[in-house]
């Protein structure tokens, strides 16, 4: 396990290496989970590209802070993790509220990125009534008493039915988040319009979606796609809002197309 100090925060992170001359792909992960979402992305990836995964402060292995935090100290986290490994120019996977905190970092420090994958996110996500009634619902009773609602979201009902011993796994994964980290990050969740930020987005990007995804739905995610200069929007079938669980090979080979399209449209991507 690897970790690091960063903005006074110890972060749980994962280096994959690669041949010298492959790009650089990091992903940041959705609210209430950790980065072993992405395990099944990851090990189809892994040789082609240096791999980043990190818990978000409030996550996973990852300190949880001062609370509430901002958007700003999730992107600030990143770039600093990003600075340390000496990253530039990378490819970065950010999952519904990491795919704020993708958006963020360009915003802040483009020279880290080299194009964008938006993944069952937008540009604003939900209402401040929404947030602030799941907070108050984790401080009366804890994540645990609103986690059906939760998971409905996150997976279509086919995998709830089909995948009862997964679907308890990730309830676990879910339930065990410090609910300080889950509170502090939902508020800056709350708090965080990147509708102007979208705009003025320059590097290439893609905007991917399930077409079951309850929590960020395709018309959110399609509505950021059109803000977003000349991005590429794709809907994943059979997939709630987690489809790096639910269809990990779709994604993936998503992925992979996206970068291929760089190669050829700009030469190298590393």
């Amino acid at each position: 396990m690897q970790f690091a100090n960063i903005n006074g925060v110890t972060l749980h992170y994962q280096l994959i290496g690669a041949p010298a001359g492959k790009p650089v792909i990091v992903f940041s992960n959705s609210l209430g989970t950790d980065f072993r979402i992405w395990r099944d992305v990851i090990v189809r990836l892994a040789g082609e590209f240096a791999i980043i995964t990190y818990d978000k402060r409030g996550h996973g292995l990852s300190d949880t802070g001062t609370t509430p935090c901002s958007m700003d100290d999730h992107v600030a986290d990143l770039a600093g993790l990003l600075d340390l490994l000496d990253v530039k120019n990378a490819i970065v996977c950010g999952l519904s509220v990491g795919g704020l905190i993708a958006q963020g970092l360009y915003a802040s420090r483009p020279d880290l990125v080299r194009a964008l994958v938006l993944c069952d996110t937008g540009h604003r996500i939900g209402t401040a009534d929404m947030w602030n009634s799941r907070i108050d619902a984790i401080e009366t009773a804890g994540i645990e008493a609103i986690s059906d609602n939760i998971l409905e979201r996150w997976f279509t009902t086919e995998f709830r039915q089909e995948q009862p011993e997964a679907l308890a796994g990730y309830r676990n994964m879910l339930c065990r988040t410090p609910s300080a980290g889950y509170m502090g990050t939902a508020a800056a969740i709350r708090d965080t319009d990147y509708t102007e930020e979208a705009k003025r987005i320059a590097v290439p990007a893609m905007c991917v979606v399930g077409d079951q995804d309850g929590a960020t739905p395709p018309e959110l995610v399609g509505e950021m796609a059109k803000l977003i200069p000349g991005a590429r929007y794709q809907v994943i079938p059979n997939a709630g809002h987690l489809p790096c669980i639910e269809q990990p090979v779709v994604l993936t080979d998503a992925i992979q197309a996206f970068v291929d399209l760089l190669s050829e449209e700009g030469g190298t991507v590393n």
